[in-house]
């Protein structure tokens, strides 16, 4: 038998209990909650700026204090 075999036979195997760390998970979490990035090109700077005048309801806001 597998252990992954006997983890869910006897209980053991929680798995909608564990929370999803995947890359596809952090990516889709990232992309629901959009804030001003951290880093990138003058070109990624100009389309987050038309993006934000675009689509404002979108974005969360800025926090005080945050400047570029």
């Amino acid at each position: 038998m597998r252990p992954d075999e006997f983890m869910k036979k006897y209980g053991f195997d929680k798995e909608d209990e564990s929370n999803d760390h995947s890359l596809r998970h952090n990516a889709l979490e990232h992309a629901r909650h959009l804030k001003r990035p951290h880093a990138g090109t003058p070109h990624d700077w100009e389309e987050w700026e038309r993006f934000r005048r675009e689509h404002p309801d979108q974005v969360e806001d800025e926090e005080e204090g945050d400047s570029k």
